[in-house]
C-alpha cells in the first residue's frame, strides 16, 4: 500500500510512522521546508495527569506507551519519563488534589499526594513555599523542536518514506491523490490530510465547515536553570483548566478563591518543563476569539514569572525567547480529534487541541486501524 500524508507536524508524522511500521510506502508532503506550527511551539509534555476519564485518558495512556517505545528506538526524541508535580498552597487547593487522588482511575495515572518534603525529595529545585503536591507518575516529556526531524531521519532509513517539503497541496484528485502547487499529482491507496490549524482553503473545499476552532497561546523559554528540574511542574490553575480535576472541591475553590485577574483574563495555567539544554519552557495562555492579536503581551509573562519564582524560591534565568502559536481544537472539547472521511480514500485528521503532542501516536494508530492499514 502507498499512503499520501499531507502535513509534517506531529499528527502527520505519526501517521507516516504507523504506515511505514506496517510495511507501507509513504509520501509525506509539507507546505514549508519544515513543520513550524504547534508541533514545535509546545512543551513537549506527554501529559496524562489532567485528561478526562474515558476515551481521552485511554488515548493518552496508549500514546504514553507508544512514545516510550518509539523513544527507545529514536533517541533524538529526548523521551524521558519524568512525571509531574502540581504544588498546592492551601487547604482548598489541597482538597482538589485529594479528590483527584480518590478518582477510580487515579492508579492508572500514577496519582499520589505528596507532602512538601516528599515533593522536594522528588524535585529538589522546588525550594519555594507550598504545603503539598500532586504527583503524576505517568507524565513524560520529549523535545518538541527536533522531534519531527528525528522521526523523519528514522523513517528515511527504512527506504519506504519520501519527504516532499515546500509543496502546498491545493486539491484532492479523485479518491486516491492530491495536486500540489507545482502542479504535480501524487497518488496512493490512501490519503490522510493532517493540516493542523490550517482550516480554510483546501480543508474548507473538501470538508466544508468542520466543528474545529483555532486557539492561540503564548509561551517562553529561559536560559539554562543551572540545576535539574527533575519533573514537569504545574500550578493549581491547571485544576481549573483540565477536566480530570472537576469535583465538588474544585467548585468550592472556584467560589472561594477567584483566579488571579491576569490569569483569568488570559485563561492561563502554569506548565513548565526543562529542556535538555537546561532551559525551562514555561506557559501558557489561551485565546479563542478571532481575529487573534498579532503581538505578544507582557502581563501573562510577568504573571508566569512570579508563579515560577514562588515555586523555585529563586529568580528565573534570563528569558531567551518568547513566542505565540496556534493549534486546532474540536469545538466539543470532549472529542479527542476530528477524523472525517471526505472522500472514499481520503481522510481529514485535525483538532486534537492541546492534546496533539501527547496523543498523536495513539490518534494515528486509531486511523491506521480504522483504515485497515
Amino acid at each position: 500500500m502507498k499512503v499520501i500524508v499531507v502535513g509534517a507536524g506531529v499528527v502527520g508524522t505519526m501517521h507516516a510512522w504507523h504506515a511505514v511500521e506496517r510495511g507501507h510506502e509513504v509520501v509525506h508532503i509539507e507546505r514549508e521546508a519544515e513543520a513550524r506550527g504547534a508541533s514545535l511551539r509546545n512543551f513537549g509534555q506527554i501529559w496524562v495527569s489532567g485528561r478526562a476519564g474515558g476515551e481521552e485518558l485511554d488515548t493518552a495512556l496508549r500514546a504514553r506507551e507508544l512514545w516510550e517505545a518509539i523513544g527507545a528506538r529514536v533517541p533524538g526524541l529526548g523521551f524521558r519519563a519524568i512525571g509531574s508535580l502540581t504544588p498546592v498552597r492551601d487547604e482548598r487547593e489541597r482538597a482538589v488534589a485529594e479528590a483527584a487522588v480518590a478518582r477510580p482511575d487515579a492508579p492508572a495515572r500514577g496519582y499520589k499526594l505528596l507532602t512538601a518534603g516528599e515533593a522536594r525529595a522528588v524535585n529538589p529545585a522546588l525550594r519555594g513555599t507550598f504545603e503539598a503536591a500532586l504527583w503524576c507518575e505517568r507524565d513524560a516529556a520529549v523535545e518538541p523542536r527536533p522531534a519531527q526531524l528525528a522521526l523523519r531521519e528514522a523513517l528515511l532509513a527504512t527506504g519506504r518514506y519520501t519527504f516532499l517539503p515546500d509543496r502546498e497541496v491545493r486539491d484532492v484528485v479523485g479518491e486516491d491523490g492530491v495536486r500540489d502547487d507545482r502542479g504535480e499529482v501524487h497518488r496512493g491507496d490512501a490519503v490522510v490530510l493532517c493540516t493542523g490549524a490550517a482550516l480554510s482553503g483546501l480543508v474548507r473545499e473538501v470538508a466544508g465547515e468542520i466543528p474545529v476552532r483555532r486557539v492561540r497561546l503564548q509561551m517562553m523559554q529561559t536560559d539554562p536553570l543551572g540545576e535539574a528540574l527533575t519533573t514537569s511542574v504545574a500550578d493549581a490553575d491547571s485544576f481549573r483548566y483540565y477536566p480530570a480535576y472537576a469535583s465538588g472541591a474544585l467548585d468550592s475553590l472556584q467560589a472561594a478563591q477567584p483566579q488571579d485577574p491576569i490569569a483569568a483574563a488570559h485563561r492561563m495555567q502554569l506548565l513548565m518543563v526543562q529542556r535538555l539544554d537546561g532551559g525551562l519552557t514555561i506557559g501558557d495562555t489561551h485565546e479563542y476569539e478571532h481575529p487573534f492579536a498579532f503581538d505578544t503581551l507582557e502581563d501573562p509573562y510577568e504573571h508566569l514569572t512570579r508563579v515560577v519564582e514562588s515555586f523555585l524560591g529563586r529568580p528565573l534565568p534570563r528569558i531567551r525567547r518568547r513566542w505565540a502559536g496556534v493549534y486546532a481544537q474540536c469545538v466539543d472539547t470532549a472529542r479527542v480529534v476530528h477524523r472525517q472521511r471526505v472522500r472514499d480514500g481520503v481522510w481529514l485528521v485535525t483538532g486534537p487541541g492541546g492534546r496533539g503532542m501527547t496523543c498523536s501516536p495513539a490518534i494515528a494508530e486509531t486511523t491506521a486501524n480504522e483504515l485497515g492499514w
